[in-house]
């Protein structure tokens, strides 16, 4: 029932103190956490419902719009001030049978804390969490590195998903210069090329995401983590230029298919009129013995039907050998 807390939309909810874990932490007991000298709590949720958000805006003290935003999984990616703290929204992706599914990664930072909260198609964060415990020291300069692991596991994913249309584009390629243009070809084109324009719509904002984080919100985020979120930016930039290689390319591909098929049909008209021109001759002798007229000396001649059939055989023949090596037929 959307109205109850499901623990299951909890994944993870640890304190740390001085970046060492000190336990798992209980939804109700967060507040009192918090109390406590050099000490953040990391907390997880998949698909939260209102009621849990509203226990968690409870907690932590959130912003009202910040909580309606996600509630509501169908936000652009942005980056909100309010108050201390700050809301985030990421879009993932991730291939799942060579297409491409795209989901939400809502992200409320505070000083003290970091709630993620994943709507749709997204991977766990319990491998980013593993590698961030690994690295106390890093995990001691406070949720801003937390944020900071999330956010670079979220671009890494972008590349997989990069190789896989890369590779879906190739084989459309192939199809294109083995001469096969198709239906399924262009339909094929067109969907990749849909499919890129949303990805590049989910990474454009995430640089103007790090670049607010490296120059703002000192209070949030220390000086010494700001820097981090430039190696982010700096990826998707990368990815970016792929996407817009493939972009180009993809165009390229589509005018060449066009250009194919347009060939195509050219050789089909071709050998149309060819047939047609072969087939004209017959037509036009055979409608003079159609017009029935009284004099007619041939029809006198005894060797006159075989000469017609000959001759109109010759020439059709000579037609068609013409046409042959004209490349017409």
């Amino acid at each position: 029932m959307t109205g109850q807390i499901d623990n299951s939309m909890v994944m993870k909810c640890v304190a740390y103190q001085n970046g060492v874990s000190i336990g798992d932490v209980t939804i109700e007991d967060i507040s009192e956490v918090l109390k406590r000298e050099h000490t953040f709590v990391w907390l997880g949720l998949h698909e939260a419902n209102a009621a849990l958000l509203a226990k968690i805006q409870e907690e932590f003290g959130l912003h009202d719009l910040a909580i309606e935003d996600a509630c509501a999984a169908h936000q652009r990616p942005k980056i909100e001030e309010y108050g201390e703290s700050l809301f985030m929204v990421l879009h993932t992706a991730h291939l799942a049978e060579d297409q491409v599914e795209f989901g939400e990664t809502h992200i409320f930072l505070g000083p003290r804390f970091l709630v993620t909260v994943r709507h749709g198609a997204s991977r766990s964060h319990s491998k980013v969490r593993e590698r961030c415990e690994a690295m106390p020291e890093q995990l001691a300069k406070g949720p801003g590195f937390a944020l900071y692991s999330i956010m670079d596991f979220i671009v890494d994913n972008y590349v997989p998903v990069i190789d896989g249309l890369q590779e879906r584009f190739d084989v459309l390629e192939s199809a294109i210069f083995e001469y096969r243009p198709s239906r399924q070809t262009i339909e094929g084109l067109y969907e990749l090329k849909r499919e890129l324009l949303q990805l590049e719509s989910a990474i454009n904002p995430v640089i103007d995401i790090c670049n607010e984080l490296m120059r703002f919100h000192g209070g949030v985020i220390s000086k010494d983590v700001g820097v981090y979120f430039r190696d982010i930016a700096d990826h998707i930039k990368r990815i970016d230029q792929a996407i817009h290689g493939m972009r180009e390319m993809l165009v390229a591909a589509m005018q060449v298919h066009l250009t194919f098929e347009t060939v195509r049909q050219n050789e089909v008209v071709k050998g149309l009129a060819g047939w047609g021109a072969i087939l004209a001759i017959p037509t036009m002798v055979f409608s003079w013995y159609g017009m029935n007229f009284r004099h007619m000396p041939e029809l006198d001649w005894e060797y006159s039907y075989p000469a017609v059939v000959g001759g109109v055989a010759l020439c059709s023949l000579l037609l068609y050998v013409r046409l042959k090596k004209a490349g017409w037929l």
